[in-house]
């Protein structure tokens, strides 16, 4: 073996000299502080008007099933509103901000998570996401899953702003400029004339994909298999066949009531069924797929990857619902997207807010995550203290370019701002 001389060993130093010299890692942000608030304000409404309730599991009691909807708009008056957000900020001064969040993941985070992440690495995703899913046997479904959920969401958003990019490009990048929406017309009457109506005024706005959420039950025995038909049938005259329709029955309803339901209306071609009962009639759900060849759609109340995958083993969806703001984050989210797209299985978040859910899908293949939910009268007023509102124009939704989330609060809509308390 040949030992390097004097010469070889000078350039060989000489070498490293030259070399750029290797920066130290980054040093932590550590949470130093979590604080929920929530703001209040004005907003105009119209009382009486897009108040259409929906079919629910405890809609089989005659004392808890409402009286037929009828629609009778009064004089526009307003009424207060009011949001929770939260805000986590760390030791090297950045800070995260996301919301409106549910009360009850806000009581959680303030009676329970608060303490426990101080002094975390902010920037450390799946570290954080992980002692928060470990640090309670109780944590893994349900209120507490909504808690993880929102500090996760707000984390991203911190880190968006300490990266200065938006959470989609944290996540890989965007698969489009735009995402599209589906138009969800939760609150509009479901009588056959006023749906058509409203369906048309939707696919003229651009929403080519609506959904429509059923008022009847098994409850209402063989009329109520005819009056969700009837629904069926009125959208397809109305809008013709290239708008896509989808269809919520929330977990109330039977498998013999929506069996009967899917023979009637499969000659008109639903997108889905969405959610028909509730989460853990798991061979409800399998059955039904096989019964019909309307997909079937659920898993806005699914709360992890681990339940998700219980429904892709049994075949039992062809749509995953899952909701950032409920199944764990962002984190969570790109976790159950890569399970479904693994088992052939599309992912379309439920709609309960949009910052997250829009900067999940953007990042991941449109064949994978083709739509968002928009919620349409929830979104009238939901993001009602912000500057910039995710809205839909012709049906799509911008991505936005700010960092993070681009979440940024209006003073001259904030009548007043108070800590949460629970």
């Amino acid at each position: 073996m040949e030992v390097p001389g004097p010469v070889q060993r000078r350039s060989f130093l000489n070498l490293l000299a030259s070399l750029p010299a290797f920066a130290a890692p980054p040093a932590p942000h550590r949470i130093a502080s979590v604080e929920l608030f929530r703001l209040h304000g004005r907003r105009k409404v119209t009382p009486g008007a897009d108040g259409q309730y929906q079919v629910q599991p405890l809609h089989i009691y005659p004392e808890y099933r409402p009286k037929p909807y009828r629609e009778e708009p009064q004089p526009p008056r307003e009424a207060p509103v009011s949001a929770i957000y939260l805000a986590i900020r760390t030791d090297r001064g950045s800070e995260g901000l996301y919301g409106p969040i549910d009360r009850e993941a806000a009581i959680l985070i303030e009676t329970q998570l608060k303490n426990f992440v101080l002094g975390k690495d902010a920037m450390a995703v799946e570290t954080v996401w992980d002692l928060l899913y470990r640090s309670n046997r109780h944590y893994r479904t349900s209120h507490p899953m909504m808690a993880i959920s929102a500090i996760d969401n707000c984390l991203w958003d911190l880190r968006g702003r300490v990266l200065n990019a938006p959470v989609y490009r944290l996540l890989g990048g965007p698969t489009r400029d735009s995402v599209e929406a589906y138009g969800s017309a939760l609150g509009y009457s479901v009588e056959p004339d006023a749906a058509g109506r409203r369906a048309v005024e939707l696919k003229d706005q651009g929403f080519r994909h609506q959904k429509w959420f059923f008022a009847h039950g098994p409850g209402d025995g063989p009329e109520g298999v005819r009056r969700c038909a009837d629904l069926v049938f009125a959208l397809r005259l109305a809008v013709g066949q290239d708008v896509d329709l989808m269809f919520d029955a929330f977990m109330g309803w039977t498998l013999d009531f929506a069996i009967a339901w899917a023979k009637r209306a499969e000659p008109q071609n639903p997108r889905w069924i969405e959610e028909a009962f509730p989460p853990y009639q798991l061979d409800s759900f399998a059955a039904l797929r096989k019964a019909t060849s309307i997909p079937v759609a659920s898993g806005e109340h699914l709360y992890s990857r681990w339940e998700v995958k219980r429904y892709l083993d049994a075949q039992a969806i062809s749509v995953v619902q899952a909701d950032p703001e409920w199944c764990g984050g962002v984190s969570e989210l790109v976790k159950i997207c890569h399970l479904a797209a693994a088992a052939g299985v599309q992912v379309i978040p439920h709609g309960h807010s949009l910052h997250a859910a829009l900067h999940v899908v953007a990042a991941q293949s449109p064949a994978v995550c083709p739509l968002v939910e928009y919620l349409i009268l929830k979104m009238r007023s939901y993001y009602h203290f912000e500057k910039r509102q995710l809205t839909p124009v012709r049906g799509r939704i911008e991505l936005p370019d700010a960092p993070g989330f681009g979440i940024e609060l209006d003073p001259a809509k904030i009548e007043k701002r108070e800590p949460f308390r629970p």
